[in-house]
């Protein structure tokens, strides 16, 4: 018998309810994973509460890794006993064992635990495809990313570290800023103590930034843009303080003909080519030690409703993950 967690209504972390099911045989295209790990990601509060509406019921969760049990007819580049894992769906990772199509799957290193690849996958790749794609980060640009602590931005300030860019972060509070200086970051400014465009500025002695990546929403967008220097790009990918509102295209233009973007990781994982050549990426970067995946959160995942209102609270730094 299999469990999940189902969400039945929209609303808070009471809304992710407890539910055994059976799982039937995998179908022609699909295998069946039995997961290790799933991870927990800020994207999977937004499904439940229906700011990215979902119709339910359903199961939230858009990575985990596992073993193979089971395979379908048509399967043939992965057999049972392979250990695989995904970094982006489809939704449904909150469960002990699922039915998937095999195209979304990547087989994971041997050096490379389940923990480890639930904890980066869609993290890491979000990472990947925001510094190497959305924006092609380069050695001679200046970057703000903000929400530094958090899972994507402890492996997003390693990743920008070896490619050797001049790093501004932005944490909440002395211990969260002294941890993302120890990864690597040139300039940590802690936005719960002073303004953090106001600090860009005086860093960059008036001139800018190229690109500022901001997952946080509503409370970082409009000093953002400020602190972009002509021509950069304005990268909001996350909402955690809540939707950002309506931009008029004159705003960029009044702050130097700026870019913006409004990326997701579907769209650039929308192929099984994209997705290797994505997943391989983050996988040398591991595999060499440029990054560690900091796991400092573990529950299991009866207990995902904790979890939830722990990352809500943003309590949580590095990656959290949720056990079956």
């Amino acid at each position: 018998m299999a469990y999940g967690i189902k969400v039945f209504e929209h609303g808070g972390s009471d809304k992710l309810t407890h539910v055994e099911f059976d799982l039937k045989d995998p179908k022609a295209n699909e295998v069946t994973i039995q997961h290790h790990a799933v991870g927990l990601n800020f994207i999977d509060v937004y499904h439940r509460t229906g700011l990215y509406p979902i119709d339910p019921p359903f199961i939230p969760g858009l990575e985990a890794a596992g073993e193979i049990i089971a395979v379908g007819s048509e399967v043939s580049d992965i057999k049972v006993g392979d250990r695989v894992a995904y970094p982006g769906g489809p939704l449904g990772a909150y469960c002990s064992h699922r039915n998937m199509p095999a195209s979304s799957l990547v087989k994971l290193p041997d050096h490379i635990d389940y923990e480890t690849a639930a904890a980066m996958m869609l993290k890491g790749c979000t990472t990947e495809y925001l510094i190497k794609r959305t924006f092609k980060v380069e050695p001679h640009h200046t970057v703000l990313f903000h929400a530094a602590a958090g899972g994507v931005g402890q492996i997003a300030i390693q990743w920008l570290a070896d490619i050797g860019a001049t790093v501004i972060a932005t944490a909440g509070g002395p211990e969260k800023c002294a941890l993302v200086k120890k990864l690597g970051a040139d300039h940590v400014i802690d936005y719960s103590a002073e303004n953090f465009d106001e600090a860009v500025m005086d860093i960059t002695e008036g001139n800018g930034v190229d690109v500022v990546y901001d997952s946080v929403g509503k409370a970082t967008f409009r000093p953002s843009i400020k602190c972009l220097k002509r021509r950069g790009m304005m990268v909001t990918y996350g909402n955690a303080t809540g939707p950002v509102d309506p931009v008029p295209p004159a705003l960029l233009n009044q702050h130097g003909s700026l870019f913006m973007t409004r990326p997701k990781l579907m769209d650039y994982y929308a192929t099984k080519a994209e997705m290797e050549e994505g997943t391989n990426a983050l996988f040398k970067q591991i595999l060499k030690g440029t990054i560690k995946i900091n796991i400092n959160q573990r529950f299991a995942l009866k207990d995902v409703q904790k979890a939830h209102d722990t990352l809500e609270a943003r309590k949580t730094t590095g990656s959290t993950i949720l056990l079956p």
